[in-house]
C-alpha cells in the first residue's frame, strides 16, 4: 500500500475517533458506535498494510 492509503486509513480513524467524542459527548450511542466502527476498520487496513509491508522486506 502506498502513502495514499496510509493517510487514506489515518484519516479515517482520525474521523472515527471524532465521532465516538462528538456521540460520547452528546449522548448518541449511534455516533458512537459508527466511530468505534470506523476506528476498528481502520485498524483491520493498518494491519493489512504492516502484513504485506512485512513481506515486501
Amino acid at each position: 500500500m502506498g502513502l495514499d492509503d496510509k493517510i487514506r486509513n489515518a484519516a479515517e480513524d482520525i474521523a472515527g475517533k471524532a465521532k465516538e467524542g462528538l456521540g460520547k459527548a452528546t449522548g448518541n450511542e449511534k455516533l458512537e458506535a459508527e466511530g468505534k466502527a470506523d476506528q476498528a476498520k481502520a485498524d483491520a487496513k493498518k494491519a493489512g498494510e504492516n502484513v504485506k509491508d512485512a513481506f515486501k522486506h
